[in-house]
């Protein structure tokens, strides 16, 4: 996991416990007060919730314990597409250029350019350097892709 990934996750998890589950926990004496808890929807509501707020804390806190977390921008750059960098690279078939992100599964996120490490590009992105053109076995076929600038950001 990189460092803002892992910050992220923190950040989420402070707000469940110090936000979220307090206001929970209110939104069920609420409805404990209104008297039969067979017919409350309220209260059902608020226990689903509560489940999910729960489940979400434990998860987070479960893949913090576990987690290696990579500070890319302490790593030394060389030039070759390893974990956490960011990839300007060039499509040898259209010309476009596109720049990606190689993250963990959290964090990945195609809409801003952060792809996860064992997704098809970035499996076929790892290791190679600066001029070297990758292959890619994408759903939709074959992508070449020349690798233009290796960046630890």
């Amino acid at each position: 996991m990189t460092a803002a990934g892992a910050e992220a996750l923190r950040t989420e998890l402070a707000r469940l416990m110090s936000t979220e589950r307090p206001r929970i926990v209110q939104a069920i004496s609420e409805a404990l007060e209104q008297g039969d808890l067979r017919e409350n929807a309220e209260f059902q509501y608020a226990k689903e919730e509560q489940g999910f707020i729960e489940g979400r804390i434990a998860e987070i806190a479960g893949k913090l314990g576990v987690a290696q977390i990579i500070d890319i921008a302490e790593i030394a750059p060389t030039g070759k597409v390893i974990f956490g960098s960011t990839v300007t690279l060039l499509n040898m078939d259209s010309d476009a250029e596109v720049v990606y992100q190689i993250v963990g599964d959290d964090e990945s996120d195609i809409k801003a350019n952060k792809i996860s490490v064992y997704s098809p590009v970035a499996r076929g992105l790892i290791g190679k350097e600066i001029g070297h053109v990758a292959v890619v076995q994408t759903p939709s076929g074959v992508i070449e892709y020349e690798i233009c600038r290796v960046e630890h950001i």
